[in-house]
């Protein structure tokens, strides 16, 4: 793709709320400097620090005051940085991809998965123009697929490469660009600087997306099953009361006034439970993608 799309598209959707995974900006609660005792809230940097503290701090107020103990909110800078929190174990509370969770299920509990636009579940897809010709997924040897996301991303690389995989394609049978966020790459698709995009199958639906292009010159080509959405998870040397307690409390919110607050400011529609088996599906995925290595168990 080249930089002067690249910037035009950046553009066209700043500003925009929704699946930005903009890596950027600085910590605002560095790790380590949390009040004693307190809990220690990480959330990845899908959006940038201050937008972070803004949707996550009425959390971190409700959990507070519910547990009656500090409940901190740590941002990071970049991917790196909170990743290795991640690996040290320094949050005690954690927000974060499938793909996340999977790689640090030996430390981490899934607790609850939080629902977005309405939906608990979302497939991964693929997506083409209309005009394209395309109507199987073989069609797409040779040709350039554009990714919503890095090589982490569950529902924009990681689901669509299965289907790829399914399909008897190798990562050397197609040429792979990456967009900076899922919207970017169907506006890639659509200005026709790639053959099919990979995304959640919600992209086409989204405001950010249909405010931009006419989304109906584009279909999706294929999705896989829905798949859970993004985890919460807790450190498994949690004491099991404090766990519950917690679990109770997030899968809670809806229930009053203060815990609706702090769901619409994550931009949440509700909040359910988890448990690790809800996402073997993910695993099942990410190991014929990657390898059966890369799967923590």
């Amino acid at each position: 793709m080249t930089t002067q799309l690249q910037h035009w598209l950046a553009r066209r959707v700043s500003g925009a709320p929704v699946l930005l995974f903009l890596l950027v900006s600085a910590a605002i609660t560095p790790i380590g400097h949390a009040a004693e005792n307190a809990l220690a809230l990480g959330v990845f940097p899908r959006y940038n620090a201050t937008e972070t503290t803004t949707m996550y701090t009425p959390l971190a107020d409700h959990l507070s005051e519910k547990l009656g103990r500090k409940v901190a909110l740590v941002t990071s800078k970049d991917f790196d940085t909170f990743w290795s929190g991640v690996q040290e174990q320094r949050y005690d509370i954690v927000h974060y991809n499938q793909y996340h969770y999977i790689l640090s299920a030996r430390t981490y509990q899934v607790i609850a998965q939080q629902q977005e636009f309405g939906k608990k579940a979302v497939g991964g897809a693929l997506y083409v123009r209309k005009d394209s010709g395309i109507t199987e997924i073989s069609q797409l040897r040779g040709r350039t697929i554009i990714f919503g996301g890095g090589r982490d991303a569950m529902l924009s690389y990681i689901a669509p490469r299965f289907l790829l995989m399914q399909a008897g394609l190798k990562d050397s049978d197609f040429k792979s660009e990456f967009a900076v966020n899922p919207p970017n790459a169907l506006l890639a698709l659509f200005h026709k600087q790639a053959d099919a995009a990979g995304g959640g199958d919600i992209l086409i639906d989204l405001p950010v997306v249909r405010n931009a292009i006419n989304a109906q010159e584009l279909r999706i080509l294929s999705a896989t099953e829905p798949l859970l959405f993004l985890p919460w998870a807790v450190k498994r040397s949690m004491p099991p009361k404090l766990r519950d307690a917690i679990q109770s409390l997030m899968t809670g919110l809806e229930n009053d006034a203060a815990g609706k607050s702090a769901l619409n400011a994550a931009k949440a529609t509700g909040m359910g439970k988890a448990e690790d088996r809800d996402y073997n599906p993910h695993r099942k995925m990410t190991a014929a993608v990657f390898g059966q290595d890369k799967i923590a168990r």
